[in-house]
C-alpha cells in the first residue's frame, strides 16, 4: 500500500471557499436583481400564449390577470382599454420594477451573515405579494367601475 497524498498546510489559502457565507452573499446580490424577473416572465408567458393561443371565453380572464400580475405597468398604461403603443413602455417598465424588487429582497436578505437563497426568495415573495395584491385590487376596482364588461 502507498501512503496517503501529502497535503500542504497553505493549499487552502489560495482557494477560494466555496458554499461558504461570503460566497452566497456574493451570489445572491449578483443573481437576484435578474431572478427577480423570473416568476413575472413566466406568468407573462403563459398568460400570452393563453391570449394568443386560445379563443375560449376565460383566456381573456386569464390573460388580462396574468398579464397584469406579470406587468403592473399595464394597469397604469389603461390596458386593456388603452392605447396599445404604449404597452411595450409599460411593460419594460414593469421589468425595471421587478428587477428593483430582486435587487431589494437580494440587499435584505444578505444582511444576515449567512444568508441563503431561502432567505431571498422569503423576502421576494413578501414583496411580490404586495404587488399582485395592489394589481388584484385595481383589477376588481376596474372591474366593479365598468359593471363586469372587464370579464
Amino acid at each position: 500500500m502507498s501512503a496517503p497524498p501529502r497535503v500542504s498546510a497553505d493549499r487552502g489559502r489560495d482557494a477560494p471557499l466555496i458554499d461558504g457565507p461570503r460566497w452566497y452573499r456574493t451570489r445572491i446580490r449578483a443573481r437576484g436583481p435578474l431572478l427577480g424577473l423570473l416568476f413575472p416572465a413566466l406568468i407573462g408567458s403563459a398568460s400570452y400564449a393563453v391570449l394568443h393561443l386560445s379563443d375560449a371565453a376565460w383566456s381573456g380572464a386569464i390573460g388580462l390577470i396574468g398579464g397584469a400580475l406579470a406587468a403592473p405597468g399595464l394597469l397604469i398604461a389603461g390596458a386593456p382599454f388603452g392605447d396599445r403603443s404604449v404597452y411595450p413602455v409599460a411593460v419594460a417598465a414593469s421589468a425595471v420594477a421587478w428587477i428593483l424588487v430582486g435587487l431589494l429582497a437580494s440587499r435584505r436578505a444578505t444582511r444576515n451573515p449567512l444568508a441563503t437563497w431561502n432567505d431571498y426568495w422569503r423576502h421576494y415573495f413578501w414583496m411580490a405579494a404586495g404587488i399582485w395584491f395592489g394589481a388584484g385590487i385595481a383589477l376588481g376596482i376596474a372591474t366593479i367601475s365598468l359593471g363586469e364588461a372587464l370579464f
